[in-house]
């Protein structure tokens, strides 16, 4: 969760749908032996019966109300930059709340000469070397190869995938790929 809209007048209706919930599975409980006994009709038990059901009905659809009042981020990773704050209108159609990055895995960005077009393909491993800020090299995996190379610059781009458990490397950070078979 990201962000919560007001929500109160939701929240006490669910309130109030569970209430009604309560008291109808009572009502039900109390009757069934009533019924047992013959003192009420079976139309007279299925129409308790039915309007519990229907309560239960409502409670979905008023925690669905809730849930709307609620901004879940589809993906798990850090707050870049907050649009709206406080107070501002959101609206449903075109409102950008907060930029999100996601940091595991991280995505490489390559721009490979053309010499390496046709021998980069998707699934192969990179090694990637992010000195001067983290010593070593890491294991990438290639995920996305572009057909297209640029005639201009004479490039091609590629993506590759870096696995970033605990969120340890930064994301936005200058690297060098080497690409093995």
């Amino acid at each position: 969760m990201v962000a919560r809209l007001q929500s109160g007048v939701e929240a006490a209706a669910v309130a109030l749908s569970r209430s009604r919930i309560e008291y109808d599975k009572r009502k039900v409980e109390r009757n069934e032996t009533l019924f047992k006994k013959q003192l009420i009709s079976a139309q007279e038990r299925d129409e308790m019966v039915t309007e519990a059901a229907l309560r239960e009905g409502e409670l979905k659809k008023e925690l669905e109300h809730l849930n709307l009042r609620t901004i879940v981020s589809p993906l798990n990773g850090v707050v870049v930059e907050r649009v709206l704050g406080p107070g501002e209108l959101v609206r449903a159609d075109r409102s950008v709340v907060l930029k999100l990055a996601q940091l595991n895995p991280l995505n490489i960005e390559v721009i490979a000469p053309a010499a390496l077009f046709g021998k980069v393909r998707a699934g192969m491993t990179g090694s990637v070397s992010l000195a001067p800020y983290f010593p070593g090299t890491y294991k990438a995996k290639v995920v996305v190869v572009d057909k297209l190379i640029d005639p201009a610059s004479g490039t091609f781009w590629v993506r590759l995938q870096l696995p970033n458990a605990g969120n340890k490397i930064p994301a936005g950070i200058r690297c060098s790929v080497n690409f093995q078979p």
